[in-house]
């Protein structure tokens, strides 16, 4: 059979389709868009309990719910016939999407969503469900780990080598490292990363409390970082 008797068989199909819709279909369509609800809300609530980012954003998790159900959506389109399946390779293929990811991990919880509308509109229910438990094992595992540890940033404006010798003293017990120094004016600045517990960060008011110091500012960072 050559492309162009594949081509019109597709055509009159597609208006067959049309025309007179089975109980079957109508059966198939309802399982496979129910199937992509169910594991996409469970995506987004695994989205929800283990993301460890700086701010939660509740739109992006909706967001990969309803991706899920359209990815299905177009997976049962596109498997119906060689002409639809065209037409949304060539519509897709001009969109352009501008969004920022802020968090890098949230290329694999959108790229689950795709992946899994995929293969819930091909009806792959059994190799959905083994992904998505493997997946929600892997996030758990990864994300779902507390560390005993926090990773800190300080910026500290002070006047004076002696009151810097003195800040790096009170650091002494304290794991940290020192990023930038800035010299401007007499007045210097001096950023630090440090890691500690969250249950012993009284050297930050002894640093503040300092002779020569003159503003103090402490931040956790819950971002990538690179010793």
């Amino acid at each position: 059979m050559s492309i162009r008797d594949i081509i019109k068989k597709s055509v009159l199909e597609a208006e067959n389709f049309s025309s007179a819709i089975s109980m079957n279909t109508i059966l198939n369509i309802v399982i496979n868009m129910a199937m992509a609800v169910l594991i996409g809300y469970l995506i987004y609530r695994m989205y929800r309990k283990f993301y460890n980012g700086v701010i939660y954003s509740r739109t992006y998790g909706l967001t990969l719910m309803g991706m899920t159900i359209l990815t299905c959506m177009v997976t049962l389109a596109i498997s119906t016939n060689i002409v639809i399946s065209l037409g949304m390779v060539g519509a897709l293929s001009i969109v352009r999407y501008r969004t920022a990811i802020k968090e890098p991990v949230d290329l694999l919880y959108m790229f689950w969503a795709i992946t899994t509308g995929i293969t819930v509109g091909a009806g792959m229910y059994l190799l959905a469900l083994t992904g998505f438990v493997v997946m929600a094992v892997f996030v758990a595992v990864t994300f779902g780990a507390k560390s005993s540890t926090s990773v800190y940033i300080m910026v500290v404006r002070y006047i004076g080598d002696e009151t810097g010798d003195n800040i790096i003293r009170e650091l002494s017990r304290i794991h940290h490292t020192i990023k930038s120094k800035i010299y401007k004016n007499g007045v210097q600045e001096m950023t630090l990363q440090i890691t500690c517990n969250e249950n012993k960060l009284v050297f930050v008011e002894q640093i503040r409390e300092l002779k020569g110091v003159e503003q103090l500012s402490f931040v956790k960072y819950n971002g990538e970082y690179h010793g």
